[in-house]
């Protein structure tokens, strides 16, 4: 007989709020679209969404965001729907974040976008460095909100710390608790920083010699439930793990292709994008997304069949822009043609394919293995038969459009990575050209 009784925790129930303004428009984003995609983030997380509420005006209130009104009216819709947490569509100020808590009544909690994000990234960080990646943003966003999360110490104490009125001598032990945890939070996120930049210095090194293998990497990117990892493993023929959520693959996942000429080149599934992607991400996340723009290729994953796949488009070339990537080196892949055929794309000269079914597939690597050519050296000329290492690694790193096996060696025309191109100088009878 047990002694204790093992009882499930009932998922958290949310309430959402987002806020149709002129100074916080996106574009091509309706507010219910953005709304839309909030519940998705809120499912992904784990939550049940129990009520939803949209505001129009023309600017968020400086004081509570949605102002005391509509403020007072979702804490009574929260009430009666049993939600003891609101989730805003926007990133809060601290003094917006610490105004809205103080006109609800205790037991609700408040978070914005920022927030939600950052948890779901800390759900699906399992990696060393992705956890130090996400920790480090997690600190970074909350250093400023310390005095919200420690209210409660404040009041404890019944000193002026957080403003509250009492007698001489009782500022106490709120304040002091509170620059106590601003200074050890200050000195995990510099020791956080260091360790990653000691991860960004390996993986400089580890490009290099990836450069000297002469064996090209090309970055799967896109807005966030794109279809990369089922593209990853339609490539690879390998299992990758895929759901229809935001945010699955967090941890950079790599694998070897075989393209239809024989090269090898190495595919990588990096996180995907979202629209206002938290500032405090892409800065702890700039060691991985820095290999996104050393790749030799990026594929820029587009869902075809989503209403609003020119304006997630938008959201990721923003980001890559501001990674200092250059256009010529990113190929835009519409994927999910199986679905629906997004009209966007029909004028478009990239390339439609389906993860999912296949279809493209076989083009896209060719398209690849084309673009990849446009980097590489032509090697011509008779390679003797004692140099079959040399033979195999052109097969691997290169692409050979002729190969003739004659007397004294093998006659071979070939585009060939620079690095390995200098190799087999002294090997070829034949000069090299450019």
């Amino acid at each position: 007989m047990k002694s204790l009784i093992e009882t499930e925790v009932p998922p958290e129930r949310v309430f959402l709020f987002a806020m149709d303004s002129q100074s916080g428009a996106d574009g091509l984003w309706s507010i219910e679209d953005s709304l839309k995609e909030l519940v998705q983030l809120a499912q992904t997380a784990g939550l049940v969404v129990a009520g939803t509420a949209l505001q129009k005006r023309a600017a968020p209130d400086p004081s509570t965001y949605m102002g005391s009104g509509k403020l007072k009216q979702i804490s009574e819709e929260m009430e009666l729907l049993n939600a003891q947490t609101v989730i805003v569509d926007d990133e809060l100020t601290p003094g917006q974040q610490r105004n809205i808590e103080a006109r609800l009544p205790e037991s609700f909690k408040v978070i914005d976008r920022t927030a939600l994000i950052l948890d779901i990234f800390a759900q699906h960080a399992h990696s060393r460095e992705g956890k130090l990646q996400v920790e480090l943003a997690q600190y970074q966003y909350r250093l400023p909100r310390l005095t919200r999360l420690w209210t409660h110490l404040v009041r404890q104490a019944g000193g002026r710390a957080g403003g509250v009125k009492g007698g001489v001598g009782l500022r106490g032990p709120g304040e002091t608790q509170l620059e106590s945890d601003r200074r050890l939070i200050r000195r995990r996120i510099s020791s956080l920083k260091s360790k990653l930049e000691d991860i960004r210095i390996h993986r400089r090194h580890y490009r290099r010699r990836r450069r000297n293998g002469g064996i090209p990497v090309i970055s799967l990117t896109g807005y966030t439930n794109a279809g990369k990892s089922s593209l990853l493993r339609a490539l690879s023929q390998e299992d990758v793990l895929i759901e229809d959520q935001l945010f699955v693959t967090l941890d950079p996942l790599t694998r070897l292709v075989h393209l239809p000429a024989g090269r090898e080149v190495l595919f990588t599934d990096t996180v995907g994008f979202i629209k206002r992607l938290p500032h405090e991400l892409i800065a702890a996340f700039r060691a991985t997304l820095e290999e996104i723009a050393e790749s030799d290729l990026i594929l820029h994953l587009v869902d075809s069949a989503h209403p609003k796949a020119d304006a997630q488009v938008g959201a990721v070339e923003k980001v890559l822009y501001e990674l200092g990537v250059k256009d010529e080196i990113i190929l835009k892949v519409w994927n999910k043609i199986d679905k629906l055929g997004h009209e966007g794309c029909m004028d478009d000269p990239s390339v439609r394919i389906s993860a999912l079914t296949g279809e493209g597939i076989s083009g896209l690597k060719k398209r690849i293995e084309s673009l990849l050519k446009d980097n590489m050296t032509l090697v011509e000329g008779l390679l003797q038969y004692s140099q079959g290492g040399l033979l195999n690694q052109i097969h691997k790193r290169g692409t050979v459009e002729l190969e003739e096996h004659r007397e004294g060696g093998t006659y071979l025309r070939a585009y060939v990575p620079p690095v390995l191109a200098a190799r087999l100088r002294p090997f070829i009878t034949i000069s090299l050209s450019d």
